[in-house]
């Protein structure tokens, strides 16, 4: 029985035959032995034919057909082309080798071409693509390694599925880009506070916030100068007339040295600068908040966007915290000291970034560890939610919150919480219910507009017929008034030509021209 390989390159369809199949006995390792030999592999496969791909595009389709096992309408048109017909009712002679079994299924179900999968068919193959370049003679090794990356990059990136909005890189530059504000500002605040202190030194007890006192510098500058008259505009700049009358009695009694007028201004842009940098790190945090809402919605509900985003930045990404188990994700942030504790053979941490959570600071000294367990294990939970679940929702995340909750009053009052299970069985019930209700929602938004345009269209038809219908009947009046016209002129002529006749006869045309004339007159 005669044997073709079908062989799914980057560039093409390509058909080889087997031959001296019976003399190998299909025997594994012998031809495992052969494939490495060019000339003992080419006396025993040849290419039989080579269909190119049109585009890039075209190959595209291509592969993902093959990898789905769906065959295409080239891929049928090559195998009946080049391949032995089958005839109904007559056993073929010939079997067609490939490598994706479903693919074989699919082939077998719509032309009835026999097809085989195997090891033995495996190994040809593997021989087939090792000697692919110098079996088709015009294909240049180049041509068919820019063809695989081509190929490789476009089909990696329809699988992978990317979405902008989903992009944990964002959160993590940002969180990096927060912490490292945290510092500046509050580096930058203490030095506004030491140089003003030269010239006002009491108001570092009276305002104690570094954005504060910045703003109250500002205001302030010289402190000789404040009086009685600024306490309104002190008082909308502190919150509080008190802590204001405060300020300018100490400014009174202040022992503080005077400032230059350049001094004073270098101290007031610098005091601006600070407060620049305080209003861009709350939109930076808004701003993470946000894309914490959208990239791990339920990680975020749980433990935080802070501390979530700190976990994404130190995993790496989202996907490689959720692969991490629960043990890591507890100590994640702590290897030195974890690392510490098993070279000194000490005790090992209990919590890494995860203790900066409410949950963990709420617990009691002895449950802290418990409690450290148990957030881990939801938290990991969570992530996986994120990273795997097409709906971004916070109800899972909520839920797990609750349980965390549960597990406090457990740890503190003995409450006994709820089944894991139960829990997450009314989470699925929610969310399939919200699935549903914006689905409803959104075929109800499509009916309406389907109505908005049939509406429209009914609209603009009535229209046109009410156009047509009044130029009609306006060409229908038109014609009736000329008709009237002519006819009024043919009775004139007659009239003038008739000038002979009766008495009566002219009396009868005078009334006849008096009605006429009134007619006209009525016209």
């Amino acid at each position: 029985m005669a044997l073709f390989l079908l062989f799914e390159a980057a560039n093409g369809y390509a058909l080889f035959e087997a031959h001296g199949i019976d003399e190998i006995g299909q025997n594994t390792e012998a031809v495992r032995n052969s494939v490495t030999d060019l000339n003992r592999f080419g006396k025993v496969v040849k290419l039989r034919s080579f269909n190119p791909f049109t585009s890039a595009l075209d190959a595209l389709e291509q592969v993902n057909a093959v990898t789905e096992g769906v065959m295409t309408d080239e891929l049928r048109t090559v195998l009946e082309t080049n391949l032995p017909k089958v005839k109904e009712g007559k056993k073929p002679k010939f079997s067609l080798g490939v490598a994706e079994s479903k693919l074989g299924s699919q082939i077998h179900d719509v032309t009835k071409i026999p097809c085989q999968c195997n090891e033995f068919v495996g190994e040809l193959l593997r021989g087939v693509r090792q000697h692919f370049v110098d079996s088709v003679g015009d294909l240049k090794p180049g041509d068919l390694i820019k063809a695989q990356l081509g190929l490789s990059h476009s089909y990696s990136r329809a699988k992978v599925k990317f979405n902008v909005n989903r992009v944990d890189n964002m959160v993590i530059q940002a969180i990096f880009l927060l912490d490292t504000l945290d510092k500046d500002i509050n580096s930058f605040s203490m030095r506004v506070r030491e140089w003003y202190s030269w010239h006002f030194p009491e108001l570092v007890k009276i305002v104690n916030d570094n954005y504060l006192y910045c703003k109250v510098a500002k205001f302030i500058e010289d402190k000789s100068k404040l009086s009685e008259d600024k306490l309104e505009g002190l008082t909308d700049q502190v919150g509080d007339e008190d802590k204001a009358k405060e300020i300018i009695e100490a400014a009174k009694a202040s022992m503080g040295q005077d400032l230059s007028p350049v001094d004073l201004i270098n101290v007031h842009m610098f005091a601006q600068r600070v407060m620049d940098l305080s209003d861009y790190r709350r939109r930076l945090y808004d701003y993470l908040t946000t894309k914490m809402n959208d990239i791990a919605p339920n990680l975020a509900s749980l433990i935080g966007e802070v501390v979530g985003a700190r976990l994404i930045s130190h995993a790496g990404s989202l996907t490689n915290l959720a692969k991490c188990p629960s043990s890591t994700l507890q100590i994640l942030g702590a290897e030195k000291a974890l690392f510490r504790a098993l070279k000194t053979r000490g005790n090992t941490p209990k919590y890494g970034l995860i203790f900066h959570s409410s949950f963990i600071g709420r617990a009691s000294a002895k449950n802290k560890g418990r409690m450290a367990r148990y957030l881990a294990n939801k938290c990991s939970i969570a992530s996986r939610i994120d990273c795997f679940s097409e709906n971004g929702s916070t109800i899972f995340g909520e839920k797990l919150r609750e349980q965390v909750e549960e597990r406090l009053d457990f740890y503190d009052k003995g409450v006994a919480p709820r089944k894991n299970i139960d829990v997450m069985k009314s989470a699925i019930e929610i969310a399939d219910n919200k699935e549903m209700e914006t689905e409803e929602a959104s075929a109800k938004k499509s009916k309406k507009k389907k109505q908005k345009a049939t509406d429209e269209d009914d609209m603009a038809v009535d229209n046109a017929a009410e156009v047509t219908n009044g130029d009609a009947t306006e060409d229908h009046k038109s014609e009736k008034k000329k008709k009237k016209k002519e006819k009024r002129k043919v009775d004139l002529e007659v009239e003038t030509q008739d000038p002979s006749v009766d008495e009566g006869a002219n009396g009868d045309s005078s009334k006849k021209k008096k009605k006429k004339s009134k007619r006209m007159d009525v016209d």
